[in-house]
């Protein structure tokens, strides 16, 4: 009983404006969304993006192949001083001979820090160009896992944002209610002074 009367207080309440209701509803949509779909939207995609970039995987897997090859090129030697995450490769001429073929030679990126006479892994696609190798199961994920939480915080942003919006415009009818009232309160409560 003491519940109904409290919340019967609360919808009566002479200072309550339709402004603060829109505010209140707002604020409990903005906490479901924040809860619900951005995690969702998220999730959704998250896997989307691991489905997409492991379809490019096993493309690039089927179309790419690894070759191991022996330095016979010139190699620089000073290295450019470039500071990055990758690991720098520069190319240089390298040879190799296919099973049953005569022996090959073409320019490939190898790691920094290889000599001449030494064996590497390079990978080549079907006309023989030197390519990366195909993406593997840990970039993948990270890929995934980017979008995802691109995708999940876009999202927390435009309901923030839209959340802003919505609180912006309540204030201002807020205010303008206010204003409509103090015009209509003011005289009596300067009578009152007067007198």
């Amino acid at each position: 009983m003491r519940d109904r009367v409290r919340g019967r207080r609360g919808r009566d309440n002479p200072l309550r404006r339709r402004s603060d209701v829109v505010e209140a509803w707002t604020a409990l949509a903005v906490a479901v969304l924040l809860l619900v779909a951005v995690p969702l939207v998220g999730i959704l995609a998250g896997r989307w993006a691991h489905a997409d970039a492991q379809a490019v995987a096993d493309r690039q897997q089927a179309e790419r192949h690894r070759v191991r090859v022996e330095v016979v090129g010139h190699i620089p030697e000073t290295m450019p001083s470039v500071e990055g995450v990758r690991q720098q490769t520069f190319p240089v001429t390298v040879k190799w001979t296919p099973p049953g073929e005569p022996a090959r030679t073409t320019t490939a990126r190898v790691p920094a820090g290889t000599r001449a006479g030494d064996r590497v892994n390079v990978w080549f696609d079907a006309r023989g160009r030197n390519v990366a190798p195909p993406p593997n199961d840990t970039l993948v994920w990270q890929h995934a896992l980017t979008m995802g939480a691109c995708a999940a915080g876009g999202t927390a942003v435009v309901v923030l944002l839209g959340h802003a919006v919505v609180r912006r415009v309540a204030m201002r009818h807020r205010l303008g209610e206010w204003e409509r009232e103090w015009a209509r309160t003011e005289p009596e409560w300067t009578r009152r002074r007067s007198a």
